[in-house]
């Protein structure tokens, strides 16, 4: 690469040291905060849409399997997303206050805990996936092949989730670019992997819907072994100590308080996902495969606004940590505004290419049909996920985790799910899509309201003790597990 061109990559994608997220102007450093996000997101939907393509190119069957068991990985992913987000919060709240040493304390906490729960948890499923793929309504033809798929998933899902929170911690530190290029390195290992080993190839074995499954997970290996090195090694500013990562009781008892509800928010998402999946399972193979292809590409276009509201978390933790809640605020309005204005006229490109774009990944008339139908429902209304994105973002920031499960479970349980079924029993498909539509406007114009009345303006998790709990050996280490609660008993109004 010649050295114009590299600096003009190294001054697009800054560094997390040429980022100030506590003055200046707004539009900046959100912009190259989120510009990476943007990226990482896209090469992460780059696994899915991957694995669709050549699943689709392999079968029906295998395309509708993967259509089951891509909500049953969500589900699993965000049964602990909510530690992640807390260490999140807590890194930025923390580098936003100046102390450094109890940032990177909070980061070895979370990384090591996490580690720990995504074992049991991976576990855990692995002896329970078929039976709940078949609650879900996968039929024989497509279980077997989602359960092989979903078993895979469970083995490795500790390497899965440890890279999602090395990805948290050092965005709560201000950090996007290092993610993104260690994720850039898995993803192209996994778009070469993909073929041969779903096809086979030379001495490798045909897979099938297996093989999608070990390429995600050697892939998502590697690159968590980058990104621990990276934190150990001392080559990041965000560096970890082994001895840091002993579990202090303490310390634990604070992510779960600032995580549980942020682990409902994300679950609730997931389980909304798979009750979708049961209300789309209601038709035929074809809805469903359509459904899923519709859905993975929906995911791309959601891609500025999932960006974005990180983007505002960090922000608001950053501004929130450093007292200037006033910032914060102006941060997530002019997010809001931005995300709004991009995904409606994204909405209105997928709403204009919907057929050539499902026909990427699929040669079944029956089922480009029905991702067009879908998206063309669904498309006018993108703007309001960019709404809701910057909002509950910066809800998140500053420590209101609770509101930003209420909000998202009344917009994906309550109006979602309650609105597809009863369309769905009583005018079909299109009462799907017509639910869906219609969980993005209330769910948008819901975080509105409720940023508007203020209740997030409290003091910062960091200003109310170190991050230390009582095992760290720290200055401050003296503080106990009453300390500890004290400190968080008023994430949430």
């Amino acid at each position: 690469m010649s050295r114009p061109v590299r600096d003009r990559l190294e001054w697009l994608f800054r560094g997390h040291e040429q980022l100030d997220l506590t003055s200046g102007s707004i539009g900046k450093p959100l912009f190259f905060l989120s510009l990476p996000i943007v990226v990482t997101n896209l090469l992460q939907t780059a696994y899915n849409l991957a694995d669709t393509f050549w699943l689709g190119q392999y079968s029906t069957e295998a395309l509708a399997a993967i259509s089951f068991a891509f909500p049953q990985v969500f589900l699993l992913i965000a049964l602990g997303m909510g530690l992640s987000i807390a260490g999140s919060v807590l890194v930025a709240q923390h580098t936003g206050a100046g102390e450094e040493a109890d940032a990177r304390y909070a980061a070895a906490q979370t990384l090591s805990f996490s580690l720990l729960f995504a074992l049991v948890l991976g576990g855990l499923a692995f002896f329970v996936v078929e039976d709940t793929l078949a609650l879900l309504g996968a039929s024989p033809t497509v279980l077997s092949g989602a359960t092989r798929y979903m078993r895979v998933i469970t083995l490795g899902l500790v390497f899965m989730f440890g890279f999602l929170v090395f990805t948290a911690l050092l965005r709560g530190y201000g950090d996007t670019r290092t993610p993104m290029l260690v994720m850039f390195g898995s993803v192209a290992l996994n778009i070469a992997l993909d073929p041969v080993l779903i096809f086979g190839w030379g001495p490798v074995p045909e897979y099938g819907i297996q093989g999608a499954a070990i390429a995600t997970v050697v892939c998502r290996a590697l690159a968590l072994a980058v990104g621990i090195g990276l934190m150990l090694s001392g080559r990041h500013d965000l560096r970890i100590r082994l001895g840091d990562m002993i579990p202090d009781r303490a310390y634990v008892r604070r992510l779960i308080r600032v995580g549980a509800p942020a682990s409902v928010e994300m679950t609730g998402t997931a389980v909304s996902v798979n009750l979708l999946m049961v209300v789309v399972g209601l038709f035929s193979t074809t809805v469903v495969a359509g459904f899923g292809i519709s859905f993975r590409v929906f995911t791309v276009f959601f891609l500025p606004a999932v960006a974005v509201g990180r983007g505002v978390e960090t922000m608001t933790g950053q501004n929130v940590g450093a007292g200037k809640p006033d910032r914060a605020a102006t941060a997530a309005g002019f997010a809001a505004k931005v995300t709004f204005v991009v995904l409606l006229g994204l909405g209105l490109l997928a709403w204009i290419w919907a057929r050539p774009i499902i026909g990427l990944f699929t040669t079944d008339p029956a089922v480009v049909d029905v991702g067009v139908a879908f998206t063309h429902y669904v498309a006018p209304t993108f703007g309001f996920i960019g709404v809701w994105r910057s909002y509950t973002g910066s809800f998140r920031g500053a420590g209101k985790t609770l509101t930003a499960a209420a909000i998202t479970i009344v917009m994906l349980g309550v109006v979602r799910i309650s609105g597809a079924y009863v369309g769905a029993v009583t005018i079909g498909t299109t009462g799907i899509w017509i639910g869906f539509a219609a969980s993005n406007v209330v769910g948008g114009l819901l975080a509105y309201a409720w940023y508007q009345r203020g209740t997030w303006r409290t003091d910062s998790l960091a200003s109310r003790g170190s991050a230390r709990g009582s095992g760290s050996g720290a200055t401050d280490a003296d503080a106990g597990p009453a300390d500890v609660d004290a400190a968080v008993e008023t994430v949430d109004d």
